[in-house]
């Protein structure tokens, strides 16, 4: 008999025990739950990051339109870097290269300018040399090479930029494209329905204005690096034209 009733307390111990160790599995597990349930629910209460931000907005506007003007972002960004690369290693210290020219043409003669002008980067340093090499020849014969070379240094200059302009145009265009067929589907899903409901039209017209708000962002940006490409090379051009008359004015003096 005591063992009977000693089997059944240990019996009960062990229940209890089994019962707390579930019970408090159960508050603990119902407490985690809880916990991730309000992280899930303030989680988007808090405010996205910008690029978090960027790529929402991005996946909302759809990937056909979007796709599109994103491409002409890259596009342009990459020819405009690569203008700007270009015309910052064109660009040369033209007073200092004037100078060396002079001093080379009194000391050493057309030969030892020639030298200079090689050994320096840039179209203007080109230009000199073009002009140079045509000493012999009069100084009607320099001044037509000068301007004729300088008009192939030019076209270099200005190579692809047309591309970024057409980018520039086309990414709001796009935009504007994406609005309109946006409009369009909304309109279908009144149509479809019989009834006006935001609800049906608000995704419509939120594509919409996405696309549109892409395209202008684009277009801002190639723009801004449109200007500085048109204003350093509009810079290097002066630099060529001032540096032909100065080596025109340098021959005149020498053949004195």
């Amino acid at each position: 008999m005591k063992r009977l009733f000693s089997i059944l307390a240990i019996a009960g111990m062990m229940a209890f025990g089994t019962v707390n160790a579930a019970t408090n599995a159960t508050t603990t597990a119902s407490t985690t739950v809880t916990s991730m349930t309000q992280e899930d629910d303030a989680a988007p209460a808090e405010e996205l990051g910008f690029h978090q931000e960027l790529k929402k907005r991005f996946i909302e506007g759809g990937p056909g339109f979007m796709g599109i003007v994103l491409l002409c972002l890259i596009l342009g960004l990459a020819i405009a870097i690569e203008r700007i690369i270009f015309l910052n290693l064109s660009t040369t210290n033209t007073k200092k290269l004037t100078s060396d020219v002079e001093e080379a043409l009194v000391s050493g003669g057309v030969d030892a300018a020639k030298e200079v002008c090689r050994n320096t980067k840039g179209p203007v340093a080109s230009i000199y040399y073009q002009g140079l090499d045509r000493t012999d020849e009069g100084l009607d014969a320099v001044e037509k090479a000068v301007v004729a070379y300088g008009g192939v240094q030019m076209g270099q200059l200005e190579k692809n930029v047309s591309w970024i302009s057409l980018f520039i145009a086309l990414a709001p265009m796009l935009g504007f494209m994406g609005t309109v067929i946006g409009m369009i589907q909304a309109f279908d899903k009144i149509e479809a329905a019989g009834d006006m409901q935001p609800s049906l039209v608000a995704g419509g017209i939120k594509v919409a204005l996405l696309t549109t708000v892409f395209g202008l962002v684009v277009a801002i940006i190639l723009q801004i690096f449109y200007n500085y490409i048109i204003a350093k090379i509009d810079s290097i051009v002066n630099d060529m034209e001032d540096a032909s008359i100065t080596l025109m004015d340098l021959l005149i003096r020498q053949k004195k």
